[in-house]
């Protein structure tokens, strides 16, 4: 597993939650990440911190709206 080391952290806050925003960096680039659980989470990389952050930040509503579309039996399997 490669070394990571934590260069930023943020929330964002989408329907009526906040969800955290840490970006490691990785010695291939960058790598930006939301836990929703422990077994689930969104990752996303890219090669600098802000346009990396940008398209993480693009991309969590729809997996936040997908997470809540879910019936409730399936979210408790994952």
């Amino acid at each position: 597993m490669p070394v990571e080391e934590l260069v930023h952290k943020s929330s964002f806050d989408f329907s009526d939650r906040s969800y955290t925003i840490c970006i490691y960096r990785r010695a291939d680039g960058f790598t930006a990440m939301t836990e929703f659980s422990p077994e689930d989470m969104i990752i996303n990389d890219g090669g600098d911190i802000q346009s990396l952050l940008e398209k993480h930040r693009r991309l969590l509503p729809l997996a936040i709206i997908s997470r809540q579309m879910m019936p409730e039996k399936e979210r408790k399997r994952e």
